[in-house]
């Protein structure tokens, strides 16, 4: 154990390094994972016109929005996730991007109960560096205490937040983000941060007359179920069977709970109904339903909503952008670009993935 510890110390410390460029005022934070996403301006584009060529009805079929005030996206390789990418992302035309993203390894740093921030000035983009909005500071200074910590070993190991940027930054070259992480908690601590951090952007749009969805937008990010009865750890996640069978009545949950939810008019009692279906109702720190986002999700659209309050804006209604699996479409083929699957895809090992706009 000690030996693991002193080379996952060894790996962050690397990590950090890395991220001071030879320009001293930019201390970048560079890309996690550049097996399942795209680092090179080249890779992005080969996946795009392969999604055209390869997915094109999907894609044509699905709402090509502006303005969109938040949105829903899947995080996973993108030979996996394929359309949905770019399906569920140029709905997002707003300059500045807050990014709610996942903490996979928050029990290792021990996070809880806060919004996890970073202090890079960029992250590193396809096409160039990426700069952080100078928002975030303001956000942050606006929060209570106790609602945020700054925390880039935290930030520097998760890739939710990064797989988003080569597909916002190629529709956007001016992107601008913030990514705040959202480790375990309670539905009554979400409600709590998540009202603190609408208070907070609400006076930070006030104070330079930004607008929701034309100059300012959200994002969470999410993989959908993760399912199967194999490498998942010591978990069995296939409550149904790791059977084509199972995997029926397991899509079929997922529509539930995405229709439920997520699609219509926004409202706390379905917020409240998805941290019903995915949280353990006697540990909110364990699953009941399988979905990464079990933290992130409800508490960016609690934030949301609140947000919608307070600036007096139209409903939030949720539209369906698609659901797809690891399994169920063809692959995009990506080794011939220096990339390829961090993970299995078969009915033992499986996830889902759903894309949801709001305008």
């Amino acid at each position: 154990m000690l030996t693991q510890n002193l080379a996952k110390a060894f790996v962050i410390a690397l990590l950090f390094a890395s991220c001071i460029s030879s320009n001293s005022n930019k201390h970048v934070r560079p890309m996690a994972d550049t097996v399942g996403f795209a680092s090179k301006q080249f890779q992005v584009d080969s996946v795009l016109n392969r999604i055209e060529a390869l997915q094109s009805e999907m894609l044509s079929q699905a709402p090509h929005l502006n303005d969109c005030r938040l949105a829903i996206c899947p995080h996973d390789d993108y030979t996996y996730v394929g359309w949905l990418y770019p399906a569920t992302l140029r709905n997002i035309t707003a300059k500045t991007v807050i990014i709610f993203g996942v903490a996979h390894k928050a029990k290792r740093f021990g996070l809880e109960d806060v919004l996890v921030f970073d202090t890079f000035s960029h992250w590193h983009g396809p096409a160039g560096n990426i700069a952080v909005s100078s928002l975030r500071e303001e956000i942050v200074a606006g929060l209570r205490a106790g609602f945020a910590v700054e925390h880039d070993s935290m930030q520097l190991v998760e890739h939710s937040v990064e797989s988003m940027l080569p597909f916002l930054q190629h529709f956007n070259r001016d992107i601008e983000i913030v990514s705040i992480l959202v480790p375990y908690m309670s539905y009554a601590r979400m409600k709590q941060v998540a009202e603190a951090l609408a208070k907070s952007l609400q006076q930070v749009m006030q104070k330079h007359k930004l607008r929701w969805g034309t100059d300012i937008a959200l994002i969470i990010t999410t993989d959908a179920v993760h399912y199967g009865d194999e490498g998942w750890g010591d978990k069995n996640y296939a409550p149904f069977g790791a059977d084509s069978a199972g995997y029926q009545k397991a899509r079929e949950r997922e529509h539930t709970i995405i229709s439920t939810t997520l699609l219509g008019a926004a409202t706390q009692e379905k917020v409240k109904l998805f941290t019903g279906y995915t949280l353990n109702p006697s540990n909110y720190k364990e699953y009941s339903w399988a979905w990464c986002g079990r933290y992130s999700l409800p508490v960016g659209l609690l934030t949301a909503l609140e947000l919608t309050r307070l600036t007096a804006a139209p409903e939030l209604r949720g539209i369906n952008v698609g659901y797809a699996t690891s399994i169920e479409q063809n692959h995009i083929p990506v080794a011939d670009l220096g990339m390829g699957e961090t993970a299995p895809a078969n009915l033992r090992h499986w996830v889902g993935y759903a894309g949801v706009v709001y305008p």
